[in-house]
């Protein structure tokens, strides 16, 4: 008799166990800092640089990503051994697009492997040191270029906009702490070109070659995933009913 009333008892308990068990996934916002950046920083004199990352969850698979940096780089321009000029490009900007998770979590598993799409927009100013011009009326030069002006010349209020595919992955080192890397290519979408002079370096984008719109770029991050509640997870296999 007791075996029979036992029987029910146990179906019941397994039952309240597999509802409490059922899967979930978590909601909400992801912040922290990119690194190279940082590293970057701490060992170039002529470098200053800060990103700060974020994504929020807004569905199954969908991101809302942000990106908000600023940058400070002064650059002295060669062809080989030969100075051309000496350049300062200072500004900030901001990416924001979405990315799409690939990659299918095991229970409890938050990680990502993704592919995404930014639009950025940066603002900067130019400041133009040292400026080189070869010297074809020399007999006897040991330089090929010679210096042609030390004035310094000012172009500010300028800016750009571009797109980027993004595509990378965030992984989880510790509760709630993801460690990331992305890889990106560029498309100059427009840019303010100074006078008698060319944005060669915009803050954001990284350096513009003449004669191509493209760029690359990378990402290393750590961030902190703050859940900010839980969705039952879609069974993606469920059999559909007829």
């Amino acid at each position: 008799m007791l075996a029979f009333c036992a029987v029910p008892l146990v179906g019941w308990t397994q039952s309240q166990s597999d509802s409490l068990r059922e899967p979930s996934q978590k909601y909400g916002l992801r912040v922290g800092l990119e690194l190279s950046k940082l590293l970057r920083t701490s060992f170039d004199d002529d470098y200053t640089g800060l990103e700060l990352v974020g994504d929020y969850r807004l569905g199954e698979k969908l991101f809302v990503a942000v990106e908000l940096g600023s940058e400070n780089k002064t650059t002295f321009e060669r062809i080989v051994d030969l100075p051309l000029y000496r350049y300062n490009s200072s500004g900030a900007y901001l990416k924001a697009g979405v990315d799409i998770n690939n990659y299918k979590n095991w229970f409890g598993e938050q990680n990502l492997i993704f592919f995404g799409l930014r639009y950025a927009l940066s603002t900067f100013n130019m400041e133009v040191y040292e400026r080189y011009l070869y010297d074809s009326y020399r007999y006897y030069e040991p330089d090929a270029f010679v210096l042609f002006s030390d004035d310094k010349r000012e172009y500010n209020s300028l800016s750009a906009s571009w797109i980027e595919l993004v595509t990378g992955f965030k992984a989880e080192v510790l509760p709630n702490i993801y460690m990331g890397m992305s890889a990106r290519i560029h498309f100059l979408l427009s840019y303010n070109q100074p006078d008698n002079f060319d944005s060669l370096w915009i803050p954001g984008f990284n350096k513009k070659t003449d004669n191509s719109r493209f760029g690359l770029g990378y990402n290393y991050s750590i961030s902190y995933f703050l859940p900010l509640y839980k969705k039952p997870k879609k069974n993606l296999e469920e059999k559909t009913s007829f």
